[in-house]
């Protein structure tokens, strides 16, 4: 009734393992010691190197790297990249870091905020206000990944895989003739996991998912039969999830307007979607490159056409004047 997936990292392996036996403890015959209360529950992944589900973003994509491109040089990034220049340089000194930048900044974060969350020392040159800014610019750094910048094709090469996923999902487990019996499908992944999703629903708040946050889907069937779908988000631990409502919808979204409105966002064809489209400027050179091809081997065989034909010219016969006749 119930299927896992995880990335193939320890610690969301053992976040599964974790939330799996809080959800299910074992009960009677599941109880195979008195002093265990655990009982195993598989949880499924694969190898890194051919995640292409959970892992974001999602590699390699040569459209995905042009939108990026190109967010870099939008007036949004090229401004937060002056209007902060001076702080990643201090950030740069003070961690001998290289070129530290609005993408790369999350990493000093990451490692500072866990620190923090164990209670460990911080450099001196890490006051509240400098955690705040960083913090900041790492919120900044998510919406660099999957937004800023046409966002709607940045979410089809990236939140929207694992979007298209959910769908077919929600969509099968309102199948009633196929007898289905699963009722929970679980992901464990990462931050940028759901903030891929969140981009590509257009319900994320900006703000960096704390630790344990999760992002729940709920299918219901209405008393006239259908199906609707409640989404809701989990980013406290001492409170209850708050509704999300998906743009042009009510919180408690039909489930085949929720096809309809996510639609955009969800590709077709992922592989063929990544290709990076050829220019005009390509195309007229490579139209150039054709023609003049094209008339360089006409000419080549124009000339091998005449040596031919000169060599293949039968001997002729040369006239021999005879004196005899001419003094006649």
């Amino acid at each position: 009734q119930i299927f896992i997936r995880s990335t193939d990292c320890d610690r969301t392996l053992m976040s599964a393992e974790a939330n799996l036996a809080g959800l299910y403890p074992p009960e009677g015959q599941q109880m195979f010691n008195p002093n265990i209360s655990w009982q195993p529950i598989p949880v499924h992944t694969v190898p890194e190197s051919a995640e292409r589900l959970l892992k974001f973003p999602l590699t390699p994509c040569p459209r995905y790297e042009q939108l990026q491109t190109e967010t870099r040089h939008s007036a949004e990034y090229i401004n937060k990249t002056k209007e902060n220049w001076q702080f990643l340089q201090m950030v740069a000194n003070e961690t001998g870091i290289p070129d530290v930048s609005l993408e790369s900044v999350w990493s000093v974060y990451d490692t500072l905020f866990c620190e923090q969350a164990h209670q460990m020392d911080l450099p001196a040159w890490v006051t509240p206000d400098v955690m705040t800014h960083l913090k900041q610019l790492k919120d900044f750094g998510f919406e660099f990944l999957f937004g800023i910048h046409n966002r709607v094709e940045k979410a089809r090469l990236q939140g929207g895989v694992l979007l298209d996923h959910i769908r077919k999902n929600l969509t099968k487990a309102a199948n009633v003739s196929a007898h289905q019996n699963l009722k929970l499908l679980a992901y464990s992944a990462h931050d940028t996991t759901l903030v891929a999703l969140q981009m590509a629903l257009d319900v994320y708040n900006k703000i960096q998912a704390p630790y344990a946050s999760c992002h729940l889907f709920e299918l219901y069937q209405e008393d006239d039969g259908n199906f609707s779908v409640e989404m809701f988000y989990r980013n406290e631990s001492g409170k209850e999830p708050f509704p999300l409502t998906l743009p042009g919808c009510q919180h408690k979204c039909p489930l085949q307007r929720f096809l309809e409105l996510t639609d955009p966002v969800v590709p077709q064809d992922w592989e063929q979607e990544c290709q990076v489209a050829s220019s005009m400027h390509d195309t007229e050179l490579f139209v150039g490159l054709a023609v003049c091809g094209s008339i360089l081997l006409l000419l080549i065989i124009l000339l091998l056409t005449v040596l031919f034909r000169i060599q293949s010219q039968p001997p002729g016969y040369r006239h021999v004047s005879n004196e005899g006749e001419e003094q006649a």
